[in-house]
């Protein structure tokens, strides 16, 4: 058992990180999360998701794109600097993009206009979309089933219900799981679907700093990348395969989707 863990998605950027990103980084690789992928939100924020995966390029990739909060802001521009981002070899998925109809912080209208440009620019450049839904399936699943995805795909922080997850693998999407899983109220429902993930298809993810795992205590309530294995241990708990496939297939999931082991 190489013991290793693949963190999919931070959100390093963050201003809770600002001046301490780097012992951050630091205690997470020696809590054996070797590899970890930076989320890029904007087009500044994937810039500098850029730039600090250039500082630990042994242990960090990136995702460039536009989330779906800021899709009001989606241009032809945008287009422009995310085809030209994704040049660089640690730039690994597009996104994070899909739709939030839970906020609405941009217009639906835009969110879906950048939700299917993401789409083109991933399967132009193949690479594999970083995704994100949230109560937004029915457009989430229309966009997905008319634009068809050449790439992979990985459904991030997933807390849906099962038949919310057979539409995804129907569309041979990944699935990624966070320490919502962990929260024992909000995460109670989420508990019934974990067995029914293929193992093959299941990554997890902190989304520090956000998403910090209810049952734990930490000083300051911030979610950090060392905190992924708690996220695995309660997904063990929770299904019937021994903790060695199951930390063997998440890792390998996660070097499969971004292209790795090439």
């Amino acid at each position: 058992m190489h013991g290793n863990f693949f963190d999919i998605g931070i959100n390093l950027t963050h201003e809770s990180f600002e001046f301490d990103y780097k012992k951050v980084l630091e205690k997470a690789f020696a809590n054996n999360i070797n590899k970890i992928c930076l989320t890029g939100t904007s087009i500044l924020d994937s810039e500098r998701c850029l730039e600090i995966a250039k500082e630990f390029e042994k242990n960090l990739i990136t995702t460039v794109g536009i989330h779906p909060h800021n899709a009001d802001s989606f241009d032809e521009s945008t287009k422009f600097k995310i085809f030209e981002l994704a040049k660089s070899s640690l730039v690994r998925a597009i996104g994070e993009t899909g739709l939030d109809f839970n906020r609405n912080f941009s217009s639906k209208k835009n969110q879906i206009k950048s939700f299917i440009d993401h789409i083109e620019i991933a399967n132009k450049v193949n690479l594999p979309l970083f995704l994100h839904q949230r109560d937004a399936h029915k457009d989430f699943m229309n966009c997905v089933s008319n634009e068809e995805i050449l790439t992979k795909g990985v459904v991030h922080c997933f807390t849906g219900s099962v038949s919310e997850l057979y539409d995804y693998l129907d569309h041979d999407l990944y699935i990624g799981i966070t320490g919502w899983l962990c929260d024992p109220k909000r995460g109670k429902s989420l508990e019934h679907v974990i067995p029914k993930i293929p193992l093959e298809k299941l990554m997890i993810e902190t989304d520090s700093p956000y998403l910090l795992p209810k049952n734990i205590k930490v000083k300051n309530k911030r979610n950090e990348p060392y905190l992924l294995p708690v996220i695995f241990n309660k997904i063990c708990s929770l299904r019937n395969e021994s903790n060695e496939v199951i930390q063997n297939q998440i890792y390998e999931n996660s070097m499969n989707f971004f292209n790795l082991n090439e």
